[in-house]
């Protein structure tokens, strides 16, 4: 009987550390863990030597880290982001995905990704109609509900989370606080990063407008987002736009750059869509919209649930044994 083996690496506070402390638990096909340790995302984690492994026996990764030596393995892609970012950082990420990820792909014939912007770019980027690309989408935390403590404040303030990466656009965010000076923001980021992001804002004058948040579980994130007016997410790509999802499952609407289309696909006409990426004046307007009224979303009604994501991966890992 063949038998599942999964590279549980993942779980973090992280997007994907995320997904995978949430649908691992919720597997049905019973599953033993690889036992891996060191860094799933290095490119020479792809050549490292396994435990011994029966030749008919498939290994899962909620991530994209592939294992070369595995007898096949299904992955997780979320986004083909990395292969986007420029050159020549974009060099390292090219070479692994055209190398062992792609490999892995094709050799498993299946691969899981977690939106249908995701899915066409992974579709386009194989070129390969014998690859069976299955959108088992995403799932949200019972945290986030438009009922349930919210975050206490004297003032109103806009909440973002994210981290410093050029295509999560925060700077665009701290050039319109500049001109928006009845705004607050409060962000959420990796600790290491909060030094970096704090010079920004000193550099635009709003420092004393922004608070630095990090560490933050998933309770105090949702108290977070249903005291907000609103929450920015200015990406300029996403896989899939998870802050989003958990703003507007808490009730508050999303300002965001219609031009991203896994965050326009989960929002709709939940929050303001912004035409530009880059004018700070016109998301200074839409800050200041935000903040002097009042506005409340209706959340999505059974489309995320991690019950349902994981189902549909413990379906397609089932019909792959």
């Amino acid at each position: 009987m063949t038998a599942l083996y999964v590279d549980d690496r993942y779980r973090g506070a992280h997007g994907i550390g995320r997904y995978a402390a949430e649908v691992l638990p919720r597997l049905q096909p019973g599953w033993r863990s690889l036992g891996l340790d060191g860094n799933q995302h290095s490119p020479l984690d792809a050549f490292r030597r396994l435990p011994g492994l029966a030749r008919d026996s498939l290994v899962y990764s909620p991530g994209y880290g592939a294992l070369l030596r595995a007898p096949r393995q299904v992955l997780t892609v979320h986004d083909l982001i990395q292969l986007q970012s420029p050159w020549p950082g974009r060099m390292k990420f090219a070479a692994y995905y055209a190398g062992p990820v792609r490999h892995t792909v094709r050799k498993a014939g299946l691969v899981l990704t977690v939106s249908e912007t995701s899915a066409r770019a992974i579709r386009e980027w194989l070129r390969d109609d014998r690859v069976r690309v299955v959108n088992a989408g995403n799932g949200c935390s019972a945290a986030f509900r438009p009922d349930g403590p919210v975050e206490p404040t004297a003032e109103p303030y806009v909440v973002f989370v994210g981290n410093m990466r050029p295509h999560k656009n925060l700077d665009v965010v701290l050039r319109a606080l500049a001109l928006a000076p009845d705004v607050r923001l409060r962000a959420v980021m990796p600790q290491q990063e909060i030094a970096f992001a704090t010079s920004r804002a000193e550099e635009e004058g709003v420092a004393d407008r922004v608070e630095w948040l990090y560490g933050v579980d998933d309770d105090r994130l949702a108290a977070l987002y249903r005291g907000a007016s609103a929450t920015v997410m200015p990406s300029t790509l996403e896989g899939f736009g998870l802050p989003a999802l958990e703003s507007i499952t808490s009730g508050v609407p999303v300002i965001f750059w219609q031009g991203c289309e896994a965050v326009a696909e989960i929002v709709g006409h939940r929050g303001w869509a912004m035409e530009s990426s880059k004018d700070a004046a016109r998301w200074a307007a839409a800050l200041t919209e935000a903040v002097g009224s009042s506005r409340r979303v209706a959340p999505p009604m059974g489309e995320y649930d991690w019950d349902r994501t994981a189902a549909i991966v413990s379906d397609a890992l089932e019909h792959a044994l």
